[in-house]
């Protein structure tokens, strides 16, 4: 169809040595959005406000001028337990924007690959509709087997890998087309950030 495109995930995973929790999103918007090469990269997405207010009280302290500072976050994720990745490898876009609805996934992620490499990670948050929709078809196949129902926003379902229960949070997108204020969304992330910590 015309204004398809096949996307290819550009980024590595990050994943810090001892990271307790996977945030997992849908996929990157396309490279013209990015403020900074990393995930969450539009300046126009506020997970990184979200981050500045739950731990610092202050959204702006992960923003330097009109871009996010990669050094910064890193930094943060790495000392918090925090890795990152997405819940696609492979999309197909309908549209030149950013937006999931019209994100076709063509392959998943590989997620047994990315939970073998984080041995201390016991919950996993899927950052929107879109990658917590993506997951539980993931988890529904080889590897996994497990049917699981979508949680309520800001809560949890467990499923089970190598004999460990693991936690699937759904939150709310941090995308500022989904209709919320940064403030509830705030809210429901300190909530799971204080069940964890």
């Amino acid at each position: 169809m015309k204004g398809e495109t096949l996307q290819i995930h550009p980024m590595a995973p990050f994943l810090p040595e001892g990271a307790r929790l996977l945030l997992l999103g849908s996929f990157p918007p396309p490279p013209a959005r990015w403020s900074m090469d990393f995930f969450y990269p539009n300046f126009q997405n506020d997970m990184w406000r979200i981050m500045g207010l739950v731990f610092y009280n202050n959204p702006e302290v992960f923003v330097q001028g009109k871009a996010f500072s990669k050094d910064l976050i890193q930094s943060f994720c790495t000392n918090k337990g925090l890795a990152l990745y997405d819940t696609a490898i492979k999309v197909i876009r309908s549209a030149g924007n950013a937006s999931d609805k019209y994100l076709e996934v063509i392959e998943p992620v590989d997620f047994a690959w990315l939970l073998d490499r984080l041995p201390l990670c016991g919950s996993v948050a899927a950052t929107g509709q879109k990658a917590a929709a993506t997951l539980l078809q993931v988890i529904a196949g080889d590897g996994f087997g497990q049917q699981l129902t979508l949680p309520r926003l800001g809560e949890y379902v467990l499923f089970h890998y190598r004999g460990k229960a693991v936690r699937l949070y759904r939150m709310p997108s941090s995308s500022r087309a989904y209709p919320m204020s940064l403030e509830r969304k705030t809210f429901y992330y300190k909530k799971m950030f204080t069940e964890l910590l």
